[in-house]
């Protein structure tokens, strides 16, 4: 089983390894035509993961490379490393994208190591549809808004409140069934 997880990660990494500086313009446009271009214009910065590989039987884990900008101008790097835990079965490949809405949400996320808890809530965006919000602590997806109290609407903007930040993904490729429990730790390097 574990020689099947190496594989099946390994062949997730690979499909995500296309020329990166034009990935990152590619995710900020298909994100952009997925509805978060209020979020690109007017968040104080953001993070853009091109590519995430995730991958998982019984135990999984996901990776990806991104870069922060603040003011729309590239200012670091980062890394995201997840590992989750529960019934799950099947890779795929997805873009992320992390607004700070302002200085405060920018500084917590580059202080170091970064991680987002198992309640994290993610925004799952299509190419030309509206969201539905995802409980990041696992595979449960419900339509339409979130109704849940510690979301700020502002402007139809959705921020986290303590964090002040919001993160909206684009499924990209592959299929995974999955009810895990696992959060998400992110590596910054300033440039």
């Amino acid at each position: 089983m574990r020689t099947l997880l190496i594989s099946l990660l390994t062949a997730v990494a690979l499909i995500a390894q296309p020329a990166f500086a034009d990935d990152v313009d590619t995710a900020i446009e298909n994100f952009r035509g997925a509805g978060a271009g209020d979020f690109i214009d007017d968040a104080y910065g953001y993070a853009v993961f091109p590519s995430i590989g995730k991958g998982g039987i019984g135990i999984g884990g996901a990776h990806g490379k991104g870069e922060v900008f603040v003011g729309g101008k590239k200012v670091g790097k980062t890394k995201m490393s997840q590992i989750t835990y529960g019934l799950q079965l099947g890779g795929q490949v997805y873009s992320q994208m992390i607004f700070f809405r302002d200085e405060r949400a920018f500084d917590d996320f580059t202080s170091g190591n970064f991680e987002f808890g198992a309640q994290a809530t993610a925004v799952a965006l299509t190419a030309g549809a509206q969201a539905s919000t995802s409980s990041g602590g696992g595979g449960n997806t419900s339509s339409g808004t979130d109704a849940d109290s510690s979301k700020v609407n502002a402007d139809d903007k959705q921020y986290d409140k303590r964090s002040g930040m919001a993160t909206f993904t684009i499924a990209k490729g592959g299929l995974m069934y999955e009810a895990t429990l696992g959060g998400q730790k992110f590596k910054y390097e300033p440039l």
